[in-house]
């Protein structure tokens, strides 16, 4: 075993937007090495466990670039139409609504809803061409401007151009480089899960908007292992409620809690019945004061932090990837330093301002239907309408969701 490692890039983090990144570059021939203190999760999970990820079509584009799409084991469920309503629980939603469908703009679906274990195993593959050192712990990294040096518990020393921080919303090379990370709380608890229903979803993701925080269904493939002969159709589902009504929710057993999935999604989907297990965190957006340091990177949660009220928190890793990646292969196509000032300039003035407007946009959306007040309820019902009837600014916001407005058409 060499004590001495030497790559171009070094991705500290191998969760879904750094084990992406790794794969991005290996495709592009760019010298790649992982670190994480944890093993890789096994490759066969023994059971769904209820987590799926929606991923836009930008995201899907770029896992299909990677070579990690053609990886995944088990087919992902497009989604074709989204619906929006507002609402209250146990009361039908109101007509006045907002309805997208992919064909309007594309002849590809919104995105893909992918089982968590299902995009884990696609990764792991990938990550077989790269090579990954885990689990191991960093106990010191220094960078200056000739390079980076990190070294392990175990004594070896990596040697990169460019350390790219991918540990998540906590990252400890971001507080170790001084970052400062704003944080909002939103005083709400995501539940996140799956549900098998009667009746088939088609394809069609709803978001309620509830007084307490948003709802969403969001449609998993068919065919999968999860359904039964009384369920044969599935949906995943993201939650945000008020910490007090969360805490009530989860101590719910599983008859209780597709009750209230019930209440809140009407009887569209038939019954219901809660598979998987639940899942749970505290919500909070997270604004960074720089994406960069000398020969440091940020990408995914250790950079930003949104509001789920869109979905859009893994996507905007994703795009962090997209563009990383592409001045990355740029640098090392033309010889030039990976890990120059330059290089990480560009890359914040092109992520900053994109991510930002997604901050800013999630929380305004989240103010204005997180509430109960008449008058308020009502002209956002109105305003839900009106979008629905203006096709030019229906198209741009369904670009919006499928991350078209961001990252050009591959």
């Amino acid at each position: 075993m060499s004590d001495f490692l030497e790559t171009t890039v070094c991705i500290v983090g191998a969760g879904p937007v750094g084990a992406s990144l790794a794969a991005a570059l290996h495709a592009r021939g760019v010298p790649v090495l992982v670190l994480d203190r944890q093993p890789l999760p096994p490759m066969e999970l023994p059971a769904f466990d209820g987590r799926a990820y929606a991923i836009a079509l930008s995201s899907q584009r770029l896992l299909a670039a990677a070579g990690v799409w053609a990886l995944l084991p088990h087919a992902p469920g497009p989604i074709r139409e989204i619906r929006v309503a507002d609402g209250k629980p146990g009361q039908p939603a109101s007509p006045l609504k907002l309805h997208f469908d992919a064909a309007e703009v594309s002849t590809d679906p919104f995105g893909y809803m992918v089982e968590a274990r299902s995009l884990r195993v696609g990764l792991n593959r990938a990550l077989d061409k790269v090579r990954v050192l885990a689990p191991v712990e960093i106990t010191r990294t220094e960078r200056d401007a000739a390079g980076a040096v990190l070294t392990l518990a175990d004594g070896r020393t990596i040697h990169a151009q460019l350390v790219v921080a991918a540990e998540g919303r906590n990252s400890p090379l971001r507080r170790a480089a001084g970052i400062t990370a704003t944080r909002l709380d939103y005083h709400q608890t995501a539940m996140v899960g799956a549900f098998a229903h009667e009746r088939p979803h088609h394809g069609v993701a709803l978001e309620q908007f509830l007084p307490n925080g948003p709802f969403a269904q969001l449609p998993l493939a068919d065919g999968a292992d999860f359904g039964t002969p009384a369920f044969p159709h599935a949906s995943a589902f993201v939650w945000a409620d008020r910490h007090p009504i969360a805490r009530r929710m989860l101590a719910l057993d599983d008859a209780g809690f597709s009750r209230e999935l019930a209440r809140r999604l009407g009887d569209q989907l038939g019954a219901v019945s809660i598979i998987g297990r639940r899942w749970s965190y505290p919500l909070s957006a997270l604004h960074v004061a720089r994406w960069t340091d000398t020969r440091l990177a940020l990408v995914g949660d250790a950079a930003h932090g949104v509001h789920p009220i869109a979905g859009q928190g893994l996507n905007l890793g994703f795009r962090d990837v997209a563009v990383l990646a592409d001045l990355l292969a740029e640098a090392v196509a033309h010889g030039a330093d990976a890990g120059s000032p330059d290089l990480l300039a560009r890359y914040q003035a092109q992520r900053r301002p994109d991510t930002l407007a997604m901050l800013l946009g999630m929380h305004a959306l989240e103010r204005l239907f997180s509430n109960d007040i008449a008058p308020v309820r009502w002209a956002r019902r109105l305003g839900l309408a009106a979008v629905d009837r203006i096709p030019p600014l229906k198209r741009a916001f369904a670009r919006q969701a499928m991350g078209l407005g961001v990252l050009p058409p591959a």
